[in-house]
């Protein structure tokens, strides 16, 4: 397994070896996958799309490490973009030990590595401003588009995985597609210490939500190039989200997903759904997925007590 710490200089057959590496994630950039009508039974793709993420990434293999499913049945890819940071050669390094280093029952399908910059930076204490979500989050959905129309090819399933997750249970990949839906995520939650130190639990993902009387009567009203976004409380949507439902609500019909943990039945995104950059139905990217998805006939769900965790931030 790869330290990612500093050895000193590096040799020269070092080098060719990520010459070799980068040569690849060029090659990948400029491939779109064909889309084959025959799935491959039981195959699932996990795409995660990553921006500066090299301090979350040993957990994220860990996480991935625990999940009971087969690893032939596997592929990942990833999309680094805009990143300033060790990002891309810790995948490198991991792509290596897995694939090339690791014990064959660790071994994945395929382990791809794409780079799309889009030159968009946004300082960090203004990631979550209201006024930034429509540039931001537009520019999200392009990476995701950008990487599935790349990554996939015959898997059966489609699975978005966060990168800087805290925990998810080793089995949540069967327990999902046992409800054998077109597309459904769990409910992710954050927990934070109160100041009698003890650990509280809430919604991270307000992506996640199933509109209401209130809420339709509230998007009549709308212009037609109105954006809405969750989780401010200058904007009052009136949407029910995954916390606002009873013990006997298992599962439920939602109209937006984040894209926390959201496993997809690849046919899906074969049939032109995938994340819009534009306003659409006044959402955009992970919502604007779901909306899309739902106008085509496909069927959005969630799980309200299936509990997934998202780190702080």
């Amino acid at each position: 397994m790869p330290s990612w710490l500093p050895k000193g200089p590096q040799s020269s057959a070092s080098h060719e070896k990520l010459t070799a590496e980068s040569q690849m994630i060029i090659k990948n950039n400029k491939e779109v996958s064909p889309h084959t009508s025959q799935p491959d039974p039981d195959s699932t793709l996990i795409l995660t799309p990553l921006k500066n993420n090299a301090k979350h990434l040993a957990r994220y293999f860990a996480l991935l490490d625990k999940i009971r499913y087969p690893r032939s049945r596997i592929s990942l890819a990833f999309l680094v973009s805009d990143s300033t940071d060790n990002t891309q050669q810790m995948l490198v390094e991991s792509r290596q030990w897995y694939q090339e280093k690791a014990p064959a029952e660790l071994r994945l399908k395929r382990f791809e590595i794409y780079r799309q910059d889009f030159f968009y930076s946004l300082p960090r204490n203004q990631r979550h401003l209201r006024t930034k979500q429509h540039e931001r989050r537009s520019m999200m959905a392009k990476a995701r588009n950008y990487l599935w129309t790349r990554a996939l090819q015959n898997e059966q399933w489609v699975l978005w995985i966060d990168g800087d997750l805290e925990y998810y249970p080793p089995n949540i990949v069967r327990d999902l597609m046992v409800h054998d839906k077109d597309v459904i995520v769990p409910n992710c939650l954050v927990r934070r210490k109160t100041q009698q130190d003890r650990w509280k639990h809430s919604v991270y993902d307000r992506n996640a939500w199933q509109e209401t009387p209130k809420s339709l009567k509230m998007i009549s009203k709308l212009k037609e190039d109105d954006f809405l976004v969750e989780g401010y409380k200058s904007l009052k949507t009136h949407r029910k989200y995954l916390d606002g439902f009873s013990k006997n609500e298992t599962i439920v019909p939602l109209d937006g997903v984040g894209g926390t943990f959201t496993l997809v039945k690849a046919h899906v995104h074969r049939s032109g759904v995938g994340f819009p950059a534009w306003l659409f139905q006044h959402q955009v990217e992970t919502e604007g997925f779901a909306k899309l998805a739902k106008a085509h006939g496909f069927g959005v769900f969630g799980l309200p007590f299936y509990y997934i965790r998202h780190v702080v931030g």
